[in-house]
């Protein structure tokens, strides 16, 4: 997977789902994708929070980008942002204690930067689930998309492989098949939650989730809401 900072629940149902979860560190840095940004509740509605980065190349790779040097000064106004939109929410003294941790993280490399929250996230949700980048995994670096997919699998040996619903269109069973890997897709069933008196928004941030979700009721979730295809 690439990584994104603070995902959505889905994105945290396929780690637990597997026992080794692959982030993408030598991967393009894509701007329109969900890298340094993500969506969260204010006054009822889905905004945008974003992580500036430092002006640099497009084509560097993701473990290649920096946060902007402004960030410490930043991440206080995103904690400042995250407090007044989610300050009466009922877990928000339990994850407050996290965000703060995250944002604080004082390497401004934004994969280590992620590589460091989404290790934060998965304890707070009790996921036991192995991280590893795709730049340790001893295979040519040069192929890409399901090439690069493969060779990974089978440089860790791994006889089954489980991507998000979207790779349906990308990936063929028969072709992994024939590798030895036995290829499924995770699709998240619905999980409606009360955001305090709001019509509820789908697909925010994992922070929406943990704000409003105790963590046993988004164990349940990760552990059984879901169908394997």
């Amino acid at each position: 997977m690439q990584p994104y900072l603070f995902p959505y629940l889905g994105y945290f149902q396929l780690m637990q789902a597997v026992d080794e979860f692959v982030l993408y560190d030598n991967i393009e840095f894509t701007k329109k994708g969900w890298i340094n940004r993500n969506r969260i509740l204010v006054n009822g509605t889905d905004d945008f929070i974003s992580f500036p980065l430092k002006k640099d190349s497009d084509y560097l790779h993701v473990r290649e980008r920096r946060l902007a040097d402004t960030w410490p000064q930043d991440s206080r106004k995103m904690l400042n942002r995250l407090t007044g939109s989610y300050k009466k929410a009922p877990y928000f003294n339990d994850v407050y204690p996290l965000l703060e941790a995250a944002l604080g993280y004082d390497d401004l490399n934004l994969f280590q930067f992620i590589f460091n929250s989404l290790h934060l996230l998965k304890d707070y949700l009790q996921i036991d689930t192995r991280l590893n980048t795709s730049s340790t995994i001893t295979i040519d670096h040069t192929l890409r998309a399901e090439n690069k997919v493969i060779a990974i699998c089978k440089a860790l040996q791994a006889n089954k492989y489980i991507n998000p619903i979207g790779g349906v269109e990308l990936y063929n069973k028969a072709i992994f098949m024939q590798e030895g890997i036995d290829l499924h897709f995770i699709n998240m069933n619905p999980f409606v939650y009360k955001q305090f008196e709001n019509e509820f928004v789908p697909a925010l941030s994992i922070i929406d989730v943990m704000m409003f979700n105790s963590v046993e009721t988004i164990q349940q979730h990760l552990q059984s809401g879901y169908t394997l295809i």
